[in-house]
């Protein structure tokens, strides 16, 4: 049999990979911030190279350690399952998770199968209510939110980053009253998700139009009723470009060349604590996998 360096130090390499700091990842596991980076180091040692890159108060994975998490974390999962059998404790896996509608409907159910057929196991409970990451303690074991930032006190990390969009009615770039120009939303209604408020006002910003106003604007909690409003030609809805993707509604058009940045981006979150615990680690690895995949291919 090959040489193998401790488990204790491959389990302190993940812990840290994942919560992004030596000091959380020796409280998960109940170690001195010091015993936890000699482990590190040991195992970094048996590869022979570093695996991180040091900053004051964090640490990331370099691309040596991005490949080795990956190549490591299959193989724990399937010891940690096999020594829930051989003890007699294996049992149904249950996620109780927070994420918006939209988000789920677009990209969560379609990938599901995937994660269903590799862990069969795990059930979830999705909560598509408001204020996903406030109530990470009244229940909830992760949330999917969008938002501008997570409380550092919490373990986070961005699913994606996107751009603010103006999308309406194929048929408002049709005919003589076509808007073809940002200068008519001033006659116009907006959409905006009350999840990501200023989502216009950073694009008009951004394009050099900081006095423009529209007619009236309209506040929504739900992603798709946004889109089938604007779907309706019922006004001009200020999303990510994601949604507009995902939507594969015909009817559906970005209105102008105009792309912001978003300050807005979907983030997973929980609590430090919970990352230890099998489904939500499970889900966690296997979301920003298939991120990884659906981008290579």
């Amino acid at each position: 049999m090959r040489r193998l360096p401790p488990l204790s130090a491959v389990e302190a390499f993940v812990h840290v990979a994942r919560l992004g700091s030596v000091k959380a990842a020796a409280e998960e596991l109940s170690l001195s911030s010091p015993a936890l980076t000699r482990r590190i180091q040991a195992l970094e040692r048996f590869v022979g190279h570093p695996l991180f890159e040091r900053r004051h108060q964090a640490v990331t994975l370099n691309p040596d350690g991005e490949r080795l998490l990956s190549e490591v974390v299959a193989p724990l999962d399937a010891l940690a399952l096999a020594m829930e059998r051989g003890s007699g404790n294996s049992e149904m896996m249950r996620l109780r998770l927070a994420v918006p509608s939209l988000f789920a409907s677009q990209r969560l159910m379609p990938n599901l199968p995937t994660l269903r057929a590799q862990h069969p196991d795990l059930h979830i409970d999705i909560d598509t209510g408001a204020n996903r990451i406030a109530r990470l303690d009244d229940g909830l074991d992760a949330a999917i939110a969008i938002t501008t930032e997570v409380d550092p006190n919490l373990y986070s990390r961005r699913i994606d980053s996107n751009c603010v969009i103006a999308i309406g009615s194929r048929e408002m770039q049709q005919g003589p009253q076509a808007v073809t120009s940002p200068a008519q939303l001033a006659g116009a209604t907006i959409f905006l998700h009350r999840d990501m408020p200023e989502t216009f006002t950073y694009w008009r910003e951004a394009i050099g139009m900081p006095d423009l106003q529209p007619a009236a604007t309209d506040h929504f909690d739900s992603g798709q009723l946004i889109l089938d409003a604007a779907a309706q030609g019922l006004g001009v809805a200020f999303m990510l470009e994601s949604h507009l993707a995902g939507s594969s509604d015909d009817r559906l058009v970005r209105l102008f060349d105009h792309k912001v940045e978003s300050p807005y981006s979907y983030w997973f979150a929980c609590r430090r604590s919970s990352l230890s615990r099998r489904p939500v680690r499970i889900f966690h690895d296997w979301l920003f996998e298939s991120l990884s995949q659906a981008k290579a291919a």
